[in-house]
């Protein structure tokens, strides 16, 4: 496939570099030079493309995915045909995977993040079931984190429209069987509740820091989410509240009538939950993964009858779900006469379910490894590369004439330099097709790296000298603070400090000054004073410390008399603000009386023309910022923008919203700003108040 890079498609599209493989197609990183922007270009394998069953699944995934336009999901920006080549471009993520997130925090994530995860992921699929898109495939590896916190999902390789929803287990969702709903794996007919399950299992491995079932192989993994309970989050991590721990176990209900019915309304007990951590949402786990009715299963469960094993006979991530049937005293007593028959059928039963036992294991097995076999016989599993080395790995006979070794750079590592600490894809992954690529990455040892000393330095050019050190974007956060010692824009701090040694995953937090704390002051009613009463209560040693530029014009009222004020009364402004004042010159008012003296007027020009601040059409609108989602203790900075407006405030994500007074005239655009990166445009109508997104 590398034969693409340098080629231009459609005289539009240049291909750059490879920067990923699936199981239909290969990614490559490009430039449209039309919009000369930076893209992703999935280009069809070329196998596959000689395929017409393969074509038109590359085509439903493009026309499926590009129906979808949200926040939360990777956009589609087109969908072509060049030459025989069959590819979709999409937006280029700056980013990394969920799954590599969660491995280089090396734990489980805290409950806020987790929240702040999974609120995100559910918007997603909201907005894809709303458009009859199910996703099929939620795993951490198809979800993408940017530099921001905010997610992606990715991935729609095996989505398909709700109404053509197929019945069997794919090779695709086999290869995450980890995360696979139990009606996937009974090869059931699957809708948006699926990827519920799905994402209950995510929210499962970000809360505990692992899944719920493991297994030795695909198989007997599957079986698990058919037959097994999950141990409850909170005995692996107490620290989770109970509420969200019902949300998880609610999610995963192996019954697919017992989960939520919608990633709607998901999202409204992830909501509530967020007002408040201490809810109580009232789900019994009792019902929610009672023993599921056999009647229609294609695979039947022996029970034991045996009681459920307590958390510290347990030895797994799961615990087996067990019938308990009370037994009453009247019961015992008329089945006591028919004590010898039923150990006359006790062996012939046992038998007979231990035949449908296996008759049962025998038509998952025929769904999972058969079912699909005669549409690809290029099905690889991964292996697992950790601890060798390059050249070790090139000589292991599971990558030998099927996988090409690529080193993707060097980590510092307590494994001895050269030897292979992580792999993309991962080991045990199923994947189809010629000329795979795992991409390695080796240890570089245990020399360490330190925290430089960024203290006043421009904090682009503090970010830069940690990326060169081999910190990633998503673990460097900017906290910005006032200083009066440190220029605006400037580090003041950063945490760990200087000279600490440093870990590529170490977590940095670097604080950027704002310059002087500005004192906020309340506008004061001035209009109809003289100029130097105006002055006194503005500019005065006692006054409000704002800055006065009066404008000299026409007018019949009498000379120094301040008509308008650029500033309206009761607005919130800085200390220091420039407050415009129209003044009366005196030119149209009646003769004085004798003996009065004119004052000198204290512009040296006494009539020039009104600027746009003073213009008495220029209105003032309250709007309220909504701000974006985080932790409640970061900080952001807003600014609201505009051709004759800009003002800029800092406050936390727990305020919720911030209130900005913005003058101008007529119908104006406003562009919000957070932390410097354009969030949103809004339209504000200044004659009626009416504020619209832009």
């Amino acid at each position: 496939m590398d034969q693409y890079i340098g080629k231009l498609l459609d005289n539009r599209y240049e291909i750059l570099e490879r920067i990923g493989t699936g199981g239909m197609a290969v990614v490559f990183k490009g430039r449209d030079h039309r919009l000369n922007r930076l893209v992703a270009v999935k280009i069809l394998k070329d196998d596959l493309a000689k395929d017409a069953e393969f074509r038109r699944r590359f085509h439903d995934e493009s026309q499926a995915v590009a129906m979808l336009s949200h926040p939360n999901i990777m956009a589609v920006y087109d969908v072509s045909r060049s030459e025989q080549v069959e590819y979709i471009v999409m937006e280029l993520i700056d980013g990394i995977t969920l799954k590599q997130y969660m491995q280089r925090k090396g734990g489980p994530l805290s409950w806020k993040e987790s929240l702040h995860f999974i609120t995100q992921i559910m918007k997603a699929l909201s907005h894809a079931h709303g458009r009859g898109i199910i996703h099929r495939d939620i795993k951490p590896q198809n979800i993408m984190v940017l530099r921001d916190g905010s997610i992606k999902v990715t991935d729609f390789g095996i989505a398909r429209l709700t109404s053509a929803a197929q019945s069997t287990l794919t090779q695709e969702a086999l290869g995450s069987v980890h995360y696979i709903s139990p009606e996937q794996a009974r090869g059931s007919r699957i809708d948006g509740r699926s990827d519920i399950y799905s994402a209950g299992v995510v929210l499962y491995e970000m809360l505990t820091g692992r899944l719920p079932f493991e297994g030795d192989s695909p198989v007997s993994v599957a079986i698990q989410h058919i037959n097994s309970i999950p141990l409850p989050p909170r005995e692996l991590n107490p620290d989770i509240p109970e509420a969200l721990e019902a949300i998880t176990m609610k999610a995963m209900a192996p019954k697919m009538e017992n989960r939520y019915r919608s990633a709607d309304d998901m999202l409204n007990d992830l909501e509530e939950f967020r007002k408040d951590p201490n809810i109580d949402l009232q789900y019994d786990p009792a019902k929610l993964f009672a023993t599921p009715d056999v009647a229609d299963e294609p695979t039947q469960v022996i029970s034991t009858g045996a009681r459920r094993r307590s958390a510290q006979e347990d030895t797994g991530p799961m615990r087996r779900r067990e019938r308990q049937e009370p037994v009453h005293e009247e019961r015992r007593s008329a089945e006591r006469p028919r004590k010898r028959q039923r150990a006359a059928m006790s062996v012939p039963l046992a038998v007979a379910s231990i035949l449908v036992f296996i008759a049962g294991i025998g038509v998952l097995l025929w769904v999972v490894f058969f079912s699909n076999s005669f549409q690809s016989e290029d099905r690889h599993t991964v292996p697992n590369l950790y601890g060798m080395t390059v050249e070790e790995a090139m000589a292991d006979p599971k990558v030998q004439g099927i996988f090409e070794i690529v080193e993707g750079g060097s980590v510092s590592s307590s494994l001895e330099p050269g030897k292979i600490v992580s792999q993309e894809p991962a080991a045990k992954q199923q994947v189809t097709g010629e000329d795979l690529t795992i991409t390695v990455t080796v240890s570089a040892g245990e020399e360490p790296i330190y925290m430089p000393d960024l203290v006043n330095k421009d904090y682009r050019e503090a970010r830069q000298a940690l990326l060169d050190l081999g910190i990633s974007n998503a673990n460097i956060t900017m906290t910005y603070e006032t200083s009066d010692d440190i220029t605006k824009d400037n580090v003041t701090r950063t945490v760990p400090l200087a000279d600490s040694a440093l870990q590529p995953d170490t977590m940095i937090e670097i604080f950027v000054s704002q310059g002087p704390e500005v004192a906020q002051r309340t506008m004061l009613m001035v209009e109809g004073m003289s100029l130097s009463d105006a002055r006194e209560l503005l500019e005065g040693k006692e006054g409000l410390g704002l800055v006065v530029n009066p404008v000299y014009i026409d007018s019949d009222k009498p000379r120094d008399t301040v008509l308008l004020q650029s500033i309206p009364a009761t607005t919130q402004v800085e200390e220091g603000t420039t407050v415009t004042l129209q003044v009366s010159n005196g030119s149209g008012a009646s003769e004085e009386e004798p003996g009065t003296e004119s004052p000198a007027p204290e512009s040296p020009t006494p009539t020039p023309t009104p600027s746009p601040s003073v213009d008495p059409n220029v209105k003032t609108v309250l709007h309220d910022v909504e701000l974006p989602e985080g932790e409640p203790d970061t900080t952001v900075q807003v600014r609201v923008r505009g051709s004759n407006f800009d003002q800029t405030k800092t406050v936390t994500l727990a305020v919720g919203s911030v209130a900005f007074n913005i003058t101008g005239k007529e119908k104006q655009k406003f562009d919000i700003y957070f932390d410097g990166d354009l969030g949103y445009s809004i339209e504000i109508d200044f004659d009626t108040g009416d504020v619209k997104l832009g």
